[in-house]
């Protein structure tokens, strides 16, 4: 699931102690720094809408395009935007690969470890969400994790192409699940549209935080290249892995705040079949790969920390925002 802010007193008293001019060049290097941060922030927001966007339209079946040439230059601009970017991811998380055990059980082990030590585990955030977060507060929540979702059952199949039969065999079982095994009721994407539209959310680009944005644009561009499959089937597995813990906490705060059964279907679904899910993930696709080939441990690795750390950052504003 992927996938949803002053100056006291006291001042006054301190500042007349201090030179009048270091005083004005630290205000208005405070409000220069606020205002850095502000550009940054709108920065940010103008690439990942400008990526989703441009995602959105990737994937969409179309009919021939007499314009092919010109979509076909923008295409490649964006892509270059999308590369920048995850190199970006990639170079956030070297660090954390430093002596990254190429041994199955001890890769094996350490991927596993990610679970309580990977960055954004055990975020205050979901606690909260479960305990004290209002109707208004939690709708934000999901409203932002809405307009992020990738679309799991996508991401596998775009995964899954030419990969050795038994991980692709295992991939296949976990997308027939996300295809409610051929019955559209039990569809997990529809599942979660109807979780937003009993919830009368309006996911928009627009009032969605650029770590969100940044979220559903890594995880379409690794599974969207074939250069960056690995790293992708790490970051599908990280979320089977990590996710039951955290949407079983958002179902409690619905139940709590009295939100229908047909809005925490999803969130009740994903509690307890991605357990299963992440054990056969990562017996069956992450295991054989690495048993197969160790040197695929580093970027099935990095993959799970990119998308560790995507979600942890989104965390962190969700949490600014809150004032929590």
């Amino acid at each position: 699931m992927g996938q949803t802010n002053e100056i006291s007193g006291m001042n006054f008293a301190i500042s007349k102690a201090l030179p009048a001019a270091p005083l004005a060049r630290r205000v208005s290097n405070s409000v220069s720094s606020k205002q850095d941060a502000a550009n940054d922030d709108g920065d940010a927001h103008a690439l990942h809408s400008r990526l989703a966007a441009f995602n959105a339209q990737r994937l969409i079946p179309t009919a021939e395009d007499n314009a092919w040439e010109v979509g076909l230059a923008g295409e490649i601009k964006q892509r270059i935007v999308e590369e920048r970017f995850i190199q970006g991811m990639q170079r956030a998380v070297a660090d954390r690969l430093i002596g990254l055990p190429r041994d199955l059980q001890a890769f094996m082990a350490w991927f596993e470890e990610l679970r309580l030590n990977g960055p954004g585990q055990n975020d205050p955030l979901f606690p909260w969400l479960a305990e004290r977060a209002t109707t208004e507060q939690m709708n934000w929540f999901l409203t932002q994790e809405a307009a992020g979702e990738a679309g799991f059952d996508d991401l596998v199949a775009l995964t899954q192409v030419r990969l050795p039969t038994r991980p692709k065999l295992e991939m296949a079982r976990n997308y027939w699940d996300e295809m409610g095994r051929g019955h559209e009721r039990g569809m997990h994407g529809p599942m979660l549209s109807a979780a937003v539209s009993e919830l009368r959310l309006t996911p928009c680009i627009r009032r969605t935080c650029h770590e969100s944005l940044a979220l559903s644009n890594l995880m379409v561009g690794l599974a969207a290249n074939r250069r960056y499959a690995y790293q992708s089937i790490g970051a599908l597995g990280a979320i089977e892995m990590t996710a039951p813990a955290r949407v079983s906490l958002v179902n409690d705060g619905l139940r709590r705040l009295g939100a229908p059964t047909a809005a925490r279907k999803y969130f009740q679904l994903h509690a307890g079949l991605d357990i299963q899910h992440s054990k056969a993930w990562n017996e069956e696709v992450i295991g054989p790969l690495v048993d197969d080939d160790p040197t695929l441990a580093r970027p099935i690795a990095e993959g799970a920390l990119m998308r560790l750390l995507a979600g942890g950052r989104c965390f962190a504003r969700y949490r600014g925002h809150f004032g929590i």
